[in-house]
């Protein structure tokens, strides 16, 4: 579906050239890029900064490591494994339970040992890196899916993304995993993305593969029933992430532990552009507006986040 240059300013739409030119190019300090691009390094530096993030297990970094991992594994159950340097969801695989000496992924589909290793060796020779670089693997513990998600993502948890320009959440999707997405909550492989309020994490709008969708592809329950628990908390830890780095621009993702609440997964430098579309309006309105406000107004995350909530609430088009 084509729409003119004219709608699309007055939605407020937020372009790529502007984005990285005016927010990304101007907020963003290149030498801060390895804290976001590299999770290993996001996960420690979360630590120091006490914002939560899923326990690591343990790290893969050289080939010969592989050949004894089942050693490492042994106690997991469940557990996830990660490219340090990936993007786009690429290389994560969600492994939920065991079945005798094989594993069961988020999707259903039954892997051996062997393909762990295989998959690992691939992971270190940078198969999934930004630039093809020799990559680390992570293994990090499994998120628990929260009940409050039942029914509105299948085959994986759910997660969500928030973008935070300078410290200030200015919007805010939830992407629910699909069969057709592999159970992995990106939008590029099907999952449906879900436009939220930032005043109540209500559902305002979503869609899959760029178009208008109302219930749940796989399931069939309605998007509209959709209110995220633990909101503001949600809001706050993506707002802390931006004292965390000094990235001026950035996509958190986050996730809901139905035991340990509030997570964050990753955070990205340089955020793409869906999040408007699963809206249904643009950041460009936002991004200016707080570009208008004295940085010394709101010294800390509680006043960013209470900020946002009061002047950017929106009513649901769903």
């Amino acid at each position: 579906m084509l729409i003119s240059p004219f709608k699309l300013r007055r939605l407020g739409m937020l372009g790529m050239n502007c984005r990285n030119r005016d927010f990304i190019g101007r907020y963003n300090d290149r030498r801060l890029y390895p804290l976001v691009d590299n999770k290993l390094k996001t996960k420690l530096l979360a630590e120091e900064y006490k914002v939560a993030t899923p326990q690591l297990h343990f790290v893969v970094a050289e080939q010969h490591e592989i050949a004894h991992i089942e050693q490492q594994l042994e106690t997991l159950n469940g557990f996830a494994i990660k490219p340090a340097k990936g993007s786009g969801g690429k290389g994560i695989w969600v492994i939920t339970h065991r079945d005798g000496k094989d594993f069961i992924k988020s999707s259903g589909a039954k892997i051996t040992m062997e393909d762990i290793r295989r998959h690992m060796s691939n992971t270190l020779a940078g198969l999934y890196s930004l630039g093809g670089v020799s990559d680390e693997v992570i293994v990090e513990d499994l998120i628990e899916f929260d009940d409050c998600f039942e029914g509105f993502s299948f085959e994986g948890v759910p997660d969500i993304r928030i973008v935070v320009f300078r410290g200030f959440p200015v919007m805010a999707m939830l992407r629910l995993a699909t069969h057709a997405s592999d159970g992995k909550a990106n939008l590029h492989q099907g999952a449906v993305g879900v436009g939220l309020d930032l005043s109540s994490g209500r559902c305002l709008n979503a869609v899959q593969f760029g178009m208008p969708v109302y219930e749940h592809p796989d399931t069939k329950r309605s998007l509209k029933e959709i209110k995220v628990p633990d909101w503001r908390g949600m809001l706050l830890l993506a707002s802390r992430c931006y004292d965390m780095t000094g990235l001026g621009y950035i996509g958190a993702d986050l996730v809901l532990d139905a035991n340990r609440g509030p997570e964050l997964l990753e955070l990205n430098a340089r955020p793409g552009l869906a999040i408007q579309v699963a809206n249904g309006f643009g950041l460009l309105p936002r991004l200016r507006h707080i570009e208008t406000l004295k940085e010394k107004r709101f010294p800390t995350a509680e006043s960013r986040v209470d900020y946002v909530m009061k002047e950017f609430a929106v009513t649901p088009l769903l």
